[in-house]
């Protein structure tokens, strides 16, 4: 499977333009400078592929949408833990995810070996640059996957498919994506970009806007493994800003254009069949005046599967262009915040959650200010900042609660985590 992964990206003629149109020797012993940028533009690409599925896998496990479909009844059957179901090892949430994601650090990976064999780059800055992506979006896939699978772990040493390195424990596997983005941020602090990245980098697509980008995940990745005061020491070094914009970051952009593709998350309003529902408990615990309401639309009429009903659709990307985000400055606050609660600092930390709050039309926090009544705050402001963005679930799950998300059916469950795919159990 991993192998086959290999090539996946080469092969989606429909997603972009083929990155690796040399051949595979011509990119391993001497690619030009175009080629390395076809396999940057390709890099960026393979990022897409099925993180539809991913978003809405994360969602539909930590209660936040419905996933209704008149084609695949697993959406409201195993992956709701409905009944004695368990999940499935051979299926296409499990599978689907671990190839794509794969896929894209296979890409990375031929970057990097091309990169080391260039002979067309004659300055290090210019092998920094490359080296310094690869190793950023590497970090970033081996991530969702790890989130995905957790506790059941992933591969990180994947640079010779022949030979795959074995499967490593979520605190293991952490600590190599830590350091994979360290790696990287060393590269990027002496580089120079001789390639364009898409608009979903804007601000954020020299090297020095890239660093910042890096260090954002890096932020993300250190609250995983709660360390705080490193997340604090990250945020000081990547692009946030606790008084504006948050919705400045990076994204996953779409198009109408030739050879590009649109957002699979989209979907008109009132639509039947293949539908993402809001779950009722988001618009029953909202508070008042929140204008994070507008992440869901009231439909016409309510829609009802296997005994769940919605009267909401999921409403995060309003048009087949609707970028994707992969890490925005509002949930840089959130990690601050998070950090600065750990660490006991617990006026900066209400401080950052009435930032959060008053971007969305809400008073300024005024109950207890202890630690865990604002650690209560924090996960409420990040239920509804990071909203279907592929967060609730594994927040949950990193504070001990999921047992507190809503239970829709008797004898349903909330999944800890997936299983590892059935070709690698087996291994």
């Amino acid at each position: 499977m991993f192998c086959a992964a290999g090539f996946l990206s080469a092969c989606n003629k429909n997603e972009i333009t083929n990155p690796n149109a040399p051949t595979m020797d011509e990119i391993v012993k001497n690619p030009t400078v175009s080629e390395l940028n076809n396999l940057v533009t390709g890099t960026e690409a393979a990022m897409r592929p099925d993180l539809e599925l991913y978003i809405e896998s994360v969602a539909v496990f930590g209660r936040e949408i419905y996933r209704f479909s008149g084609s695949d009844g697993r959406w409201t059957a195993e992956m709701l833990g409905q009944g004695d179901l368990p999940l499935d090892n051979k299926s296409f949430y499990v599978n689907r995810p671990w190839i794509y994601r794969y896929s894209a650090v296979r890409n990375a990976i031929l970057l990097q070996e091309g990169t080391k064999n260039s002979k067309f780059l004659d300055t290090d800055e210019a092998k920094n640059g490359y080296y310094g992506f690869a190793k950023t979006i590497m970090a970033y896939q081996l991530l969702l996957n790890l989130n995905l699978t957790y506790d059941n772990g992933i591969r990180t040493d994947v640079k010779d498919y022949r030979k795959l390195g074995p499967i490593e424990k979520r605190a293991d596997a952490l600590e190599d994506i830590a350091l994979l983005l360290d790696e990287a941020d060393t590269h990027l602090a002496n580089a120079e970009f001789l390639f364009e990245l898409s608009s979903g980098f804007a601000g954020l697509d020299d090297p020095e806007g890239f660093r910042k980008f890096n260090r954002a995940l890096a932020a993300r990745v250190a609250a995983y493994r709660e360390k705080w005061g490193d997340v604090q020491t990250y945020l000081a070094a990547s692009f946030l800003d606790l008084n504006n914009e948050p919705n400045k970051g990076a994204y996953h952009v779409y198009s109408a254009a030739s050879g590009d593709v649109l957002n699979p998350l989209y979907a008109p309003k009132n639509t039947t069949g293949e539908i993402r529902l809001v779950h009722p408990s988001y618009i029953a615990d909202i508070e008042a005046n929140d204008d994070r309401i507008n992440k869901a639309s009231k439909r016409n009429a309510p829609a009802t599967s296997a005994d769940l009903t919605s009267e909401y659709d999921y409403w995060l990307y309003p048009t087949e262009s609707s970028p994707v985000g992969i890490i925005r400055n509002e949930e840089l606050v959130l990690l601050y915040a998070e950090s600065k609660i750990q660490l006991n600092e617990l006026n900066e930390g209400r401080d950052a959650l009435n930032r959060i709050r008053t971007w969305h039309n809400l008073p300024v926090y005024s109950e207890a200010m202890t630690q865990p009544a604002l650690i209560n705050e924090m996960l409420k402001q990040r239920r509804f900042s990071l909203f279907g963005e592929g967060h609730r679930w594994i927040d949950m799950r990193r504070y001990g609660r999921l047992n507190t998300l809503p239970i829709d059916r008797p004898k349903d469950d909330v999944w800890t985590q997936l299983p590892l795919p059935f070709s690698e159990s087996n291994k």
